[in-house]
């Protein structure tokens, strides 16, 4: 409270010595280097590689919020790229995915026909023409009253169209007209505890696995299903891997199973090799677990998690070669683990209570530096650099600093503008933003809809641009998708497509 009041405050002196405003600031938000010690195709979990430019999973083409696309914008006027298409849609937190010419967006109406529904739908990415959609039955309500959409992006390979929705109804789609192949109710099959905020977790594929972190008691927290019929093939986490282990807590140095524990969380597990063995790796409410993703056997565990009851883990763990990257607010921080070489134990190279606290967006490994967002409320939230070898903050900032001599406030409308155009411009604030790398630049998103390129620079913070539409607005707290050169934003409801491509200057006949 008091960081972002004085940083508002300060804004507000900045500006007044322009425009003497007199009201104290309204209240109510190169190539990438790939995340694995192996070629970027051991990372990846379905055959065939995804093409360069796709962007078919959670976090996209390498699951990491790092796409190999070039050719992208360098900067954009105070205006923004140019939209190229729009469309309003329901609630909800799940991005878009996308592979080839189909956008697939998980959604759930509030009014008309598909009202009381969530609806699976398709779309032609480049024009947002409806291509198909499927929609079932929803009762999901919010506990903490965040809305009542899916939280979970869709999963596409050639052949389906996986979706995980807020109730844990798994279902399992023609990706070519959407027709139903199988679906699963996961909470009705399995003992699950409700969640804080419904089914959050992303299904990922793993040859002919589809895996789940489904939650369920006493140890189905993880469960693979067959791809292609929906047949469980193994469960395993739950009461057995948790029970007796070392928390380092001083209230409760070995942790007691009492049997009414949540265990799923709302990181998305991940699949990757390390060493030479496949790891399947699942950020649970407890800690990180490494699975057998053959038989789901268990490596090693992590006791990871906040004393605070009313907590989650959500940020997806980040691999760098045999390192594992680790971090969650709720007063929990960060931590580093390296793997030993026989793949069933860890070293913890450094933990740290401060450095990054990551709410829900994914951290982002570059040249031996993490880029993410740490704070667990809009408020006092920043984008940091941290040090990998040793956790050390390197840069912070809330995303103020760069437009601080730039924009003034409309003592009457609240609004900010900018002061050489007198235009709307952005909200000043990243909040619990969100970023992905491609071309050499971060795209970041902030939670009151303030999008921005980033350079990727280790010693200082430089924004090169931003802007915002009036579509995107808070909460935007799905991350942007880039796909074939054109950026995806969502809110609570629309859907907007942007030019991200380079324009090529005309040859001269």
């Amino acid at each position: 409270m008091k960081a972002i009041d004085s940083l508002m405050n300060h804004l507000n002196r900045k500006t007044c010595i322009r425009v003497c405003l007199g009201m104290v600031l309204l209240l109510n938000l190169s190539l990438p280097t790939p995340q694995t010690g192996q070629p970027t195709a051991s990372l990846l979990a379905q055959p065939p590689a995804v093409k360069t430019g796709d962007w078919p999973y959670f976090l996209g083409p390498e699951q990491t919020g790092i796409s190999a696309e070039t050719g992208l914008i360098d900067s954009f006027p105070q205006s923004g790229p140019p939209l190229l298409w729009e469309k309003s849609i329901g609630t909800g937190y799940s991005a878009p995915s996308v592979l080839g010419n189909r956008l697939v967006i998980h959604h759930r109406p509030e009014k008309g026909d598909d009202e009381g529904k969530e609806v699976i739908q398709c779309l032609a990415a480049d024009t947002g023409k409806e291509l198909w959609k499927y929609a079932y039955d929803s009762d999901f309500r919010d506990p903490y009253g965040y809305n009542n959409g899916p939280r979970c992006s869709p999963l596409l390979t050639e052949q389906y169209c996986y979706t995980f929705g807020a109730q844990g109804k798994l279902y399992c789609l023609n990706i070519k007209d959407g027709t139903l192949v199988w679906h699963r109710d996961c909470l009705q099959e399995f003992d699950v505890p409700p969640g804080f905020f419904g089914v959050g977790a992303t299904p990922i594929l793993e040859g002919s696995k589809l895996i789940v972190m489904v939650g369920g008691k006493p140890d189905s927290g993880m469960v693979a299903f067959d791809a292609k019929t929906g047949k469980t093939l193994w469960h395993n986490v739950g009461k057995d891997v948790w029970n007796g282990t070392s928390t380092g807590w001083e209230r409760m140095p070995v942790y007691k199973w009492r049997g009414n524990e949540k265990i799923s969380s709302y990181s998305s597990p991940l699949v990757v090799t390390i060493h030479g063995k496949r790891h399947l790796l699942c950020l649970m409410r407890q800690g990180l677990v490494s699975l057998n993703p053959e038989d789901g056997s268990l490596n090693f565990k992590y006791w990871f998690r906040s004393m605070i009851n009313d907590s989650v883990n959500a940020a997806r763990p980040v691999v760098i070669d045999d390192k594992i990257f680790l971090s969650a607010a709720y007063q929990v921080g960060s931590a580093l683990l390296q793997v030993e070489p026989n793949g069933n134990s860890y070293k913890e190279l450094w933990r740290n209570p401060t450095n990054m606290m990551t709410h829900w967006s994914t951290t982002i490994h570059h040249d031996g530096y993490l880029y993410g967002f740490s704070g667990r409320h809009e408020r006092g939230a920043t984008m940091r650099c941290v040090r990998l070898s040793d956790g050390k903050v390197m840069w912070e900032t809330d995303g103020a600093a760069a437009v601080i001599d730039k924009i003034q406030r409309n003592t009457l409308t609240g609004q900010f503008l900018w002061i050489d155009s007198g235009k709307t411009a952005p909200w000043p604030l990243y909040g619990r933003g969100s970023a992905i790398l491609a071309d050499n630049k971060f795209i970041v998103l902030g939670e009151k809809g303030t999008l921005a390129i980033v350079k990727v620079d280790p010693k200082e913070f430089h924004e090169v641009c931003r802007t915002s539409f009036p579509q995107i607005k808070y909460p935007a707290w799905a991350a942007p998708v880039l796909a074939h050169k054109k950026l995806y934003l969502r809110s609570e409801s629309h859907l907007i497509c942007l030019d991200f491509a380079k324009q090529q200057s005309k040859k001269k006949e």
